[in-house]
């Protein structure tokens, strides 16, 4: 039976998590929050408050993933526990990483062999986790994933409230991939390990971010939302670093070394799927 322990059981594990027990597995997911407890137990997960003893967990685990967010002394889990999991006898890990670690490519291509140039902070972060979880010498899978978005993760609201603006940056694009997605290359992964690989998990489809937003309000039967310049436009910090990069990302090996076809090829397709459920 595949037992997965899931560190940092946030959105993209548990499409993963789903995915596991809908073959009969268990999960085993950490939360810092014991209010969740209740909540993950009647989704079918088996909670572990964090911090705390992951080396019952461990010596259960035949599937080990981490997603969670790394800060300046890089993974979390590692930090504390680096002894208990170095030991684990799971024969397949994975880490959930960002393709923020390419940096600004100016709306070029990359692939995994693009060498790792990060510009922001965070980006620094996932390639210290990154070297991190090499270092530990398990049979670790790097994933580093586009920009998430799937259920609860979409445009809509906004676009529907009319608090949606088109922040308009000549050439910026960016790559995506809808959580489903995520979670049917991790397990394709899982049932064909390779340890030491690193995948894109991306769609086939960069796309300016305005393009999006216009996609999603007609599909709402809803007038474009108003374009801002990016000079001009109100951001947090965080999103205008996000606008600060623009690149396409290369998704061949996911496809060619997995098998995955996905099933959401561009954002329209996973849109569409969004508004319909």
């Amino acid at each position: 039976m595949t037992v997965l322990l899931s560190l940092g059981h946030g959105y993209s594990a548990q499409a993963l998590g789903r995915a596991v027990l809908a073959r009969g597995g268990r999960v085993i997911g950490t939360t810092r929050d014991a209010g969740r407890a209740a909540a993950m137990r009647a989704a079918g997960v088996e909670p572990l408050i964090w911090p705390g003893n992951l080396a019952p967990a461990l010596a259960q685990a035949t599937h080990v993933l981490c997603s969670a967010a790394p800060d300046a002394d890089g993974d979390p889990f590692l930090a504390m526990a680096r002894d208990q999991i170095a030991v684990s006898g799971a024969g397949w890990v994975g880490y959930l990483s960002t393709t923020g670690v390419y940096g600004d490519h100016q709306g070029n291509w990359v692939d995994e062999e693009t060498p790792l140039n990060p510009g922001s902070a965070r980006a620094v972060q996932r390639v210290l986790a990154e070297r991190q979880w090499q270092a530990t010498g398990l049979p670790l899978h790097i994933f580093r994933l586009a920009g998430i978005y799937g259920p609860g993760r979409g445009p809509f609201e906004k676009v529907r409230d009319g608090t949606a603006r088109r922040i308009l940056k000549p050439g910026q694009v960016f790559s995506r991939i809808h959580v489903e997605d995520i979670a049917q290359v991790l397990l394709a992964s899982m049932d064909h390990p390779d340890p030491g690989a690193f995948y894109n998990v991306c769609d086939d489809d960069p796309a300016p971010p305005e393009d999006v937003l216009s996609h999603a309000a007609a599909l709402l039967g809803l007038p474009d939302p108003p374009g801002v310049p990016y000079d001009d436009a109100e951001m947090t910090p965080m999103a205008r670093s996000f606008y600060a990069e623009s690149k396409r990302v290369r998704n061949d090996r996911m496809k060619r070394a997995l098998g995955v076809v996905l099933r959401y090829p561009s954002y329209r397709e996973g849109l569409a799927a969004i508004l319909a459920g």
